[in-house]
């Protein structure tokens, strides 16, 4: 269940496109954030990345922004992400296949949450290159609640080869 409520300053966010126009839906799940009344206050670069899945298809392009106050609860933050995905497309028939748009909540403050519908911190995030490597660029000293590091130590301490890199049009 969810504790110290008051201190979830922050909340990040990991975005992810790997169908139709990838920029175009990054840009687009960040203006719906906007739309849905959440406070964009940070935004990475775009990376281009090759897909952690064992299904064929196109690289991604990815992103993470940070969202401050006011925060709506974190529920409700996962709930309009889910309606941002739904608007731009998203349709959830293949596990781990490609995707008009993916809206990961990776932190909300220091909270911790295992529920059906939520888990925070994002059960995977401290293992995927391309999710750290925007999160590290916007929040490096930003601590993970779990691990009790910092986003940019874990980066750099992360095995693997997978290959994420900052991308231009």
């Amino acid at each position: 269940m969810f504790l110290n409520r008051n201190h979830a300053s922050k909340a990040y966010v990991a975005l992810g496109s790997n169908l139709g126009d990838r920029a175009g839906n990054l840009l687009l799940a960040a203006r719906g954030m906007m739309e849905a009344a959440l406070v964009v206050t940070r935004v990475s670069s775009i990376y281009e990345t090759q897909p952690v899945s064992e299904v064929e298809q196109p690289p991604f392009l990815n992103m993470v922004v940070e969202l401050g106050n006011p925060l709506p609860a974190p529920e409700q933050v996962m709930a309009r992400l889910l309606r941002i995905e739904y608007a731009l497309g998203r349709i959830r028939d293949v596990k781990d296949g490609p995707r008009t748009i993916d809206l990961d909540l990776l932190l909300y403050g220091d909270l911790k949450s295992d529920t059906e519908f939520l888990k925070l911190p994002h059960p995977r995030m401290h293992e995927r290159r391309f999710v750290l490597e925007p999160l590290a660029e916007i929040a490096p000293h930003l601590v993970l609640p779990t691990l009790k590091i910092t986003a940019a130590e874990l980066l750099e301490s992360l095995e693997g080869e997978s290959r994420v890199i900052r991308w231009s049009p």
